[in-house]
């Protein structure tokens, strides 16, 4: 269950190191490239009086001008640079990466099997605390024991990946 919880961390972590990133190119000016077109409209109204008569004319022209605004590539013209993205952003980020190859190496160097010997200690233990609690050992092979008190019998078992699972028998 904790490699699900690892893996929904991990898928989260690079979500949000994604939008801080876009987030860090809209605001340096990276990633703003804007087009305009700008509508321009001229009335001309014209009013014309003649002796016993009146004439209106007007002349209406319409004007398209596309105005395209380059993206600033992030360089000045003066001899010293300077970032617009805030020092958090840097930090924020360095952290989710920081994160994210941790858990890339946890995964790659996570093993599915504990090794026999790792078994055999689990299962000592857990056999250890069975006994502090009043059972006593009847019967033991690799990666499990039989445990009696009384009549009542449980088996304590190691599994593959290294949980400890108990159960009760039948009485013997």
């Amino acid at each position: 269950m904790s490699g699900d919880v690892a893996k929904v961390v991990g898928i989260v972590a690079l979500f949000a190191a994604g939008l801080l990133l876009a987030g860090g190119l809209v605001s340096s000016g990276i990633a703003d490239v804007t087009t305009e077109t700008l509508p321009v409209t001229t009335t001309i109204s014209e009013t014309t009086t003649a002796p016993a008569q009146t004439v209106l004319t007007t002349v209406e022209q319409t004007t398209t001008r596309r105005v395209v605004v380059p993206a600033t590539t992030g360089t000045t013209s003066s001899s010293s640079s300077a970032s617009d993205t805030p020092t958090w952003v840097w930090i924020v980020l360095g952290l989710l990466a920081a994160a994210v190859i941790g858990l890339i190496v946890a995964m790659l160097t996570r093993r599915g099997a504990i090794s026999d010997d790792e078994r055999q200690r689990r299962l000592d233990a857990a056999v250890a605390s069975w006994a502090a609690q009043g059972w006593a050992m009847d019967s033991q092979t690799a990666g499990s024991a039989i445990l009696r008190r009384g009549p009542e019998l449980m088996v304590v078992s190691i599994d593959d990946k290294g949980q400890t699972n108990a159960r009760p028998l039948g009485n013997g």
